[in-house]
């Protein structure tokens, strides 16, 4: 048996239950893992209020690290006794142990802790694919600039230091002077804190008028509109959340009066969809950790008992950097 957190219903952070399941043996191609950290994120809350449907009863949760107990038939990346960390479709991490699909879990380094891999991997996956791989037609070179919004969230802080490494001029926004500094300090250029200033404005300044070559957008509603308007010619609008709401229609025309503007929506688990492309996304990831360049900030703990308390706080901005439920 095994502790985990279910929804019965879509719903507010109330519907986060805890119960008792039933944790069964690994079938082919799956793995039995027993978690030591669990990983938080905005994808969990779109879980529970049902933006994103899922079958219920559900467990939900998308990021976790601990030991591998066992291993089904075709398994052969892993064994019992592995440390390990995924992020990784159906959800459920939300709990002591599960069976789950061993595809998308790698073999967590020893250098790297359990905390550090449940509080790394969604995001650190999420921050690899935007700056390596959704990338503006003219390509990213060192001195570019380019805009991340929500900069001192989880996603956010790893973004801003890789950007820093891979000599990008990364412009953060955030909604309070704090974040803003919290940003500045993890490596971003410039930071805008948009509950006070026009981003879009102060973004012209920044880059003499010519505008950021991408936008990396997980706000959604509340920032759309003046993010295009932030973009040079041919600039990419790389959307991959809506913490504010959903991105209203809007009428394709307006990209090209803005300066014949892309606009992508993404979603990590097109990236990881094979076990060779989480591994050599993950290796990227581990290496950059591992070689100091990039610091995971777990800035919130919260018992696993106390998980509604965990998204409450998630919901109102009140967290920065990453956060993980404990065992």
């Amino acid at each position: 048996m095994s502790l985990a957190v279910q929804i019965r219903q879509p719903g507010g952070p109330e519907e986060l239950r805890l119960v008792d399941v039933a944790v069964g043996e690994p079938g082919p191609g799956e793995i039995r893992i027993r978690h030591r950290a669990i990983g938080l994120n905005f994808i969990d809350v779109y879980h529970r209020t049902g933006l994103y449907p899922l079958s219920l009863p559900a467990t939900i949760g998308m990021e976790a690290a601990g030991v591998v107990e066992a291993v089904g038939e075709g398994v052969t990346h892993l064994a019992p006794g592995d440390r390990a960390a995924y992020a990784s479709q159906p959800p459920g991490a939300y709990c002591e142990a599960r069976v789950m699909p061993a595809r998308c879990v790698c073999k967590l380094p020893d250098a790297i802790s359990f905390e550090t891999g449940a509080a790394m991997m969604l995001k650190g996956l999420t921050a690899q694919y935007l700056l390596k791989r959704t990338l503006p037609v003219e390509g990213l070179q060192p001195g570019d600039h380019v805009l991340f919004h929500a900069a001192a969230g989880g996603v956010g802080l790893i973004a801003t230091q890789w950007a820093r490494a891979l000599g990008l001029s990364l412009i953060a926004t955030a909604g309070s002077d704090a974040k803003c500094q919290l940003a500045l300090d993890n490596g971003a250029a410039h930071a805008i804190n948009y509950a006070q200033e026009d981003f879009a404005a102060r973004v012209k300044e920044i880059t003499g008028g010519k505008g950021v070559k991408v936008v990396y957008d997980s706000v959604g509603k509340d920032t759309w509109d003046k993010s295009l308007d932030c973009l040079r010619p041919f600039g990419l609008m790389a959307s991959f959340g809506n913490a504010s709401g959903p991105v209203p229609p809007f009428a394709p025309g307006v990209l090209g009066g803005k300066g014949s503007l892309y606009v992508t929506r993404q979603t990590l688990f097109t990236h990881i969809a094979t076990r060779e492309a989480t591994q050599a996304m993950a290796d990227d990831l581990f290496a950059v950790v591992a070689s100091g360049r990039v610091l995971i900030h777990i800035a919130q703990r919260y018992p696993l008992a106390e998980v509604q308390q965990a998204h409450r706080d998630l919901e109102a901005r009140k967290t920065t950097g990453s956060t993980i439920l404990t065992l």
